[in-house]
């Protein structure tokens, strides 16, 4: 299997390659020998290929420019809801081949592997997949997943038992995390938070270069962080938290409630662009309460980037006036502007994340002969 180093040459690869040896070893901090020593298994056992010569610009010998093999295998990540499932398929690099939505008629554990396991047989190469789920996880185990109904639920070897490959489970916003530092709008940065809004409010952090992966990074801590004192209240009797203002279902319920019709999120959304009164406030409350979030979490991460991403990113669109003013309410005084950076790819997003999970977990996977 691929040592820490080996990894982290394919890492290396894997996110900005092609990468020529003497790139590879001035990002790695690697003596020539040593980068030769660590990338001839790699080479060996079909991960990484040698590109055609590539002199331009170059002095002396031309470079071979190393880069994943086209062979790398084929990857699955799946994001489940509690009323759907959200299934791509990609290459090594997370870059999407086909996807699939469907509904989930049935939520029990046994329902839903059975679901991910007759779409993922039809897919040539799988060499790994990636399920995403809100809640608590760990070591492949749906600990509390309250969309789904699910608690100490052994998931990840229920899916492997069926599929003969490995399963990586991972809790949402830690796996979309991962995509966006790796593959998304996080590619480059060394430290940026990620703030998700939709059917629940999340946050998640990269600190130089690496995903933070607490205990606690799984259990939506942000969700009742108090936001307005004059706010609506949540499903636990929170005065304006966050997930009373910011969530799908909290905009539907107080759209709903104004109009005397059943409103969902999507509606209000248009609602808003052609100004209905009720919509356009409720958008610019939330609005202002991203703007506030967006602010706190860069002061308590002390990261001035941050990734917006999940399906009401729609909120930051229609209302950024509003975001950008409490923003900059909320930051001190002389501190480093922040970068808002809005992935508004929706549910992709998620389960392109599940699949950046199993790609992280192949390369520690890699047989190598030796």
């Amino acid at each position: 299997m691929l040592t820490d180093s080996e990894a982290a040459v394919a890492r290396e690869v894997l996110i900005h390659g092609p990468l020529s040896r003497s790139a590879l070893a001035t990002r790695l901090h690697l003596s020539p020998a040593s980068l030769t020593r660590l990338t001839r298994p790699l080479l060996d056992a079909g991960l990484l290929v040698e590109l055609d010569d590539d002199a331009a610009g170059s002095v002396g010998r031309p470079s071979r420019p190393l880069d994943l093999s086209p062979a790398a295998g084929t990857f699955v990540g799946v994001k489940l809801t509690g009323e759907r499932l959200y299934l791509i398929t990609t290459d090594m690099r997370a870059r999407v081949i086909a996807s699939h939505e469907s509904a989930l008629a049935d939520t029990s554990p046994d329902a839903v592997a059975a679901a991910i396991a007759h779409l993922v047989n039809a897919v040539d190469h799988v060499r790994g997949v990636g399920v995403a789920i809100g809640g608590h996880v760990h070591d492949g185990l749906a600990a509390d997943a309250p969309f789904l109904g699910w608690r100490d639920v052994p998931f990840a070897d229920m899916l492997a038992q069926r599929l003969g490959v490995p399963v990586a489970l991972e809790n949402d916003v830690v796996a979309l995390t991962d995509a966006e530092r790796w593959f998304g709008l996080g590619r480059g940065i060394p430290g940026f938070a990620v703030v998700t809004i939709g059917a629940g409010v999340g946050l998640g952090l990269v600190i130089d270069g690496r995903t933070v992966r607490s205990p606690d990074a799984s259990r939506g801590t942000v969700g009742h962080l108090p936001l307005r004192a004059d706010g609506p209240s949540c499903a636990e009797g929170h005065r304006g938290c966050a997930d009373a203002l910011l969530t799908t279902g909290a905009l539907s319920t107080r759209v709903s409630r104004h109009l005397g019709r059943a409103v969902s999120a999507d509606d209000v959304f248009s609602l808003a662009r052609d100004g209905e009164p009720v919509a356009r406030a409720a958008i610019d409350d939330a609005g202002e309460a991203l703007g506030i979030l967006c602010g706190l979490a860069a002061n308590l991460s002390l990261q001035a980037d941050i990734v917006l991403a999940g399906e009401a990113t729609a909120v930051c669109d229609l209302a950024r006036e509003h975001v950008d003013a409490a923003l900059e309410r909320t930051r001190p005084h002389g501190s480093t502007p922040v970068r808002v950076h809005v992935d508004g790819s929706g549910f992709s997003a998620w389960a392109r994340g599940a699949a950046a999970v199993a790609i992280q977990a192949e390369l520690g996977r890699v047989p190598l002969t030796r």
